[in-house]
Parts: structure tokens; sequence; C-alpha cells
């Protein structure tokens, strides 16, 4: 009876009791900044498929990128997307029909998938720290110990615990009674801001959050110092200057992004606990959901050589497609408007 409930909870045949729709507030209420984050935030959703979408064409189509590391870059690239994807949609729909409601089961939803890819992210994290630490630390048995099974079964465990993290927390806010007052100030359904709304007990939810967060954000980041500590005292041992600048600068890229991540992951833990400003709080969450995955593209990118020449040759026949493609259509046209003109010459010509 309560699976069928939750079921049809979920899916919008039924309300909760007492339950009525959330009031997203977004980052700002003055009108007139309405259309300035509407373009601003679009621009950035933009840029962050376009160019994850690029990271992942470019890795698939260079054989030579056909490694252990590029396929967490590319699983971290399309993480990137669908972050992105449960967040700014829908405050942009909110913007532009300037309607701050979505229901409880939306609201649900939103929470469950964006919880789900933030626990995967922090995973893909500290998976290509351990692909870092064996490609340094055991170089000789990189081949053997990043084999395509264990990279597979990596990917796989970390959306399956992700997956059951989501579930099971926001599952547990339909046993939630919510008060009048339904307004979140934030951009989305952050489950921390939804369950400050709730009138009934929720010291339960607040223990699983608490507990998720040790399990996806210090589990993680212990297991991806753990990976530097190791990464650094091997490379100290390296005899030349020459040999110890190459092997950290193939950490360059995977270090900033983890400081990016998490140092805007604790920003957002900082600002809920010094400050009582939800705006604040949401502009903090901005950096960790939206900004970070903008930016990882550009990161992996610039500082990779051979990630820059594959980007070079999808984006050069991305280009060249698109001129034959024009020329046809031109052809095309001109082709029809001399057969619209002299009924009597044949299309071919």
């Amino acid at each position: 009876m309560y699976t069928l409930r939750i079921f049809l909870l979920i899916m919008g045949f039924i309300n909760q009791t007492t339950t009525s729709d959330f009031l997203l507030l977004g980052l700002s209420r003055d009108l007139k900044l309405q259309p300035v984050m509407f373009g601003l935030f679009l621009l950035i959703y933009l840029v962050t498929v376009i160019g994850n979408m690029l990271i992942i064409l470019a890795i698939n189509s260079d054989s030579h990128l056909h490694t252990p590391m590029y396929f967490f870059i590319s699983s971290l690239s399309l993480t990137d997307i669908c972050t992105s994807t449960t967040t700014i949609p829908k405050m942009l729909v909110n913007i532009q029909e300037q309607n701050l409601r979505i229901t409880f089961a939306g609201c649900l939803t939103q929470a469950c998938f964006a919880m789900l890819f933030v626990s995967l992210e922090c995973c893909l994290l500290a998976a290509m720290a351990y692909d870092r630490y064996v490609a340094i630390c055991y170089p000789l048995r990189y081949t053997v110990i990043m084999n395509w099974y264990l990279c597979g079964l990596v990917i796989l465990l970390s959306l399956l615990s992700s997956t059951a993290n989501a579930l099971l927390l926001s599952l547990m806010m339909l046993w939630l009674s919510f008060c009048k007052n339904l307004e979140i100030p934030h951009f989305f359904c952050e489950i921390t801001q939804v369950i400050k709304v709730a009138c009934s007990d929720t010291s339960i939810n607040i223990i699983l959050i608490y507990i998720a967060s040790l399990t996806f954000g210090g589990i993680t980041f212990s297991g991806i110092i753990f990976s530097y500590i190791e990464i650094v005292s091997s490379v100290l041992k390296i005899p030349s200057v020459q040999g110890r600048y190459k092997a950290f600068s193939t950490c360059g890229s995977h270090l900033s992004v983890i400081s990016l991540f998490y140092g805007t992951g604790l920003s957002v833990c900082i600002s809920s606990s010094v400050t009582d400003s939800p705006r604040m709080t949401a502009m903090a969450s901005v950096m960790y959901t939206v900004v970070t995955q903008m930016l990882n593209p550009f990161i992996y990118s610039l500082r990779n050589k051979d990630m820059k020449e594959a980007l070079r040759k999808v984006i050069g026949r991305m280009i060249f497609i698109n001129m034959l493609s024009s020329l046809n259509r031109s052809y095309s046209q001109i082709t029809l408007t001399i057969f619209l003109e002299f009924p009597n010459v044949s299309p071919s010509l």
C-alpha cells in the first residue's frame, strides 16, 4: 500500500496531505534583474552543455584517448550536463513565465536527481584520483590494475550507490508534513532547504543527510587526499626536475577540478552555518551546481595537449560537415530556381 502511494505521489496522481505547490524564490526577486539573470544562466547552460558535449565527442572520436583517465573524464562531462539540466532549465522557465511554483512531485524529483548527480561527481573525482595514483606510483602495472572491467565496475557501483542515496533521502520526505509557508529561498529544490519548511520532526532526515554527506563527501575526499599524499611522495623520489614536472602535470587539471568542486561545496556548508541569510547560501550553491560544471571542460581542454588536438579535429570536422551541408542547400536552391524559371531544362544541370 505504501509503495503504491509513493508511486502515485511521485507520478503526480495524488497530493500529500496539507502540501500544495512550493515557491522557488530564486536568487533575486528584483524584476529589473530577471532579464539579466535569464540571459546569464541561459548562456551558462549553453556553454556547459556544448563544452561538455565537445569533450565527450573528442574522447570518443580519438582512439588515442581511449584510456581509463579519459573514460572517467567523459563520464564526468556527462554528469556535469545532467547536473546543470536538473537545475537550470526549471529556473529559466520560472523567470520567463514569472511563475515561482513547482509541484511537490516536481520538487521531490528535482531534489532526487540533484543529489544523485552531485554524489556521482564525488565518486568520479575519487576514481580519477585513484587512476592518477596507480599511473604515477605503479606505472608498470597500470594497464593491469586499471583494466576496463575495473573502470566499468567503478562506474556501476558509483551510479548504484548514488541512486540509492538519492532515493532514500528524497523518499523520506514523503513522511513529512509541511507548513503553509512553502517558500524556498533557492533556485532549485535543494533537500536541506526543503525540509526547513516542514512542520513535522525532521531529525531523521537531518541525520540521513549528515551520513550521506560524510559518505559521499568525507570518504571520497579522504580517498583523494590519500591518493595525492602517495603521489607526492612518489614524485619526490624522481631524481630529475623534468620528470617531477611531467608527473605533476598529469594531475594539474584534476587538482583544479577538485579544488573548485570541493571548495565551493565547503563554502555552502560554511555559509549555511555562519550566516542565516538563505540568499547567501543560494549564491554559494550556484558555484558547485552551475559554475563548476561550466568550467570543467575549459580546465581539461586548456591544460591537455592531447585533448586540445582531439577537440581541434572534432571542431574541424563539424565545420567541414556544416560547409558541405550549406553547399548542398545552395545547390538545391539554385537547381530548383533554374527548374522553375526554365521548365524545359533538365534539373541535373
